[in-house]
């Protein structure tokens, strides 16, 4: 098969669920996919034939369980088979179901009908490879944490989202009532499939402005500062972007921060207070953990 793919299959722990990501994605994965079971998570991800021979993801699978090791948890099933392109395109999707967020979202794979009947606001999502499907405990959380935020007055508020992947946080803020976001990601597949989502739910590209790039890009992106700062990305990526928030903030805004385990909340709440912010509440799903700050006023 000219065309062929790797698909790799990993039952994990669910508390290995963002560093198999990282694992595999650092790999050479083109899409991933995650399904919960209890305590356990099922990642499938998808990755050219020609990038990569059997003695690889041998070496892969190894790697894999010396991080299951790290984290003191079970080791992970490893398994692959090579399909072809079809099967790829569309296969990660069998995964991936609708998924009630908070008391007003539901977050809807674009490729479904979808529900003759909700009461809820219906984000539209086409992830492509970029992190970011509502599944995921850290995105959820997120989630859950931006419909507190945003209730009467949400629209005056403006948003900066650092590492947007889908873009679901930015387009779920805007969906909940927020005037406008600005998003970036260091990854160009994550800010074509923000772009994607941006005319999923009919937003006006106007409201949600995305530029492929990190901090230094939001800066020159934001006229003035913003009122809420969301990122859900790893948590020594948010302590090393901690001190640069300065110039796009004020004494009144807020910060929603996830992709963080339980044990290394202390390390980013101790850069946190470091830099004039604090923990107004830590919330937590499984191993992971959600932190709702402020400035230090």
């Amino acid at each position: 098969m000219t065309n062929s793919w790797w698909e790799i299959q990993v039952l994990c722990d669910a508390v290995l669920e963002e560093s198999m990501f990282w694992r595999l994605e650092r790999f050479g994965c083109k899409g991933m996919s995650s399904q919960r079971e209890d305590n356990s998570s099922i990642i499938a991800a998808y990755l050219p034939k020609m990038s990569s021979h059997v003695l690889d993801l041998s070496a892969l699978a190894l790697q894999i369980k010396q991080d299951a090791l790290c984290f003191e948890v079970g080791v992970p099933s490893i398994q692959w088979r090579l399909i072809d392109e079809e099967d790829w395109a569309s296969g990660w999707k069998a995964y991936w179901k609708p998924q009630e967020i908070g008391d007003r979202l539901l977050i809807h794979p674009a490729w479904l009908p979808l529900p003759e009947q909700t009461d809820r606001t219906i984000l539209k999502l086409e992830p492509g490879v970029a992190f970011g499907t509502g599944d995921h405990a850290t995105t959820q959380l997120c989630l859950e944490a931006l419909e507190m935020r945003l209730g009467e007055g949400a629209d005056t508020i403006t948003i900066a989202d650092i590492g947007c992947g889908s873009g679901i946080l930015s387009v779920g803020a805007l969906l909940l009532g927020a005037k406008k976001a600005y998003a970036v990601d260091t990854d160009p597949l994550a800010i074509k499939a923000t772009q994607e989502n941006i005319k999923l739910n009919s937003i006006d590209p106007a409201r949600l402005e995305v530029a492929e790039g990190s901090v230094e890009v939001i800066v020159d992106m934001i006229p003035a500062p913003v009122e809420g700062i969301v990122c859900n990305i790893l948590a020594h990526v948010i302590v090393e972007l901690i001190p640069e928030w300065e110039p796009f903030t004020k004494p009144e805004t807020w910060g929603i921060l996830s992709g963080v385990l339980l044990d290394q909340a202390k390390a980013v709440t101790d850069v946190l207070e470091e830099n004039g912010w604090f923990v107004s509440a830590l919330w937590k799903r499984g191993d992971w953990c959600c932190l709702n700050i402020r400035r230090m006023n």
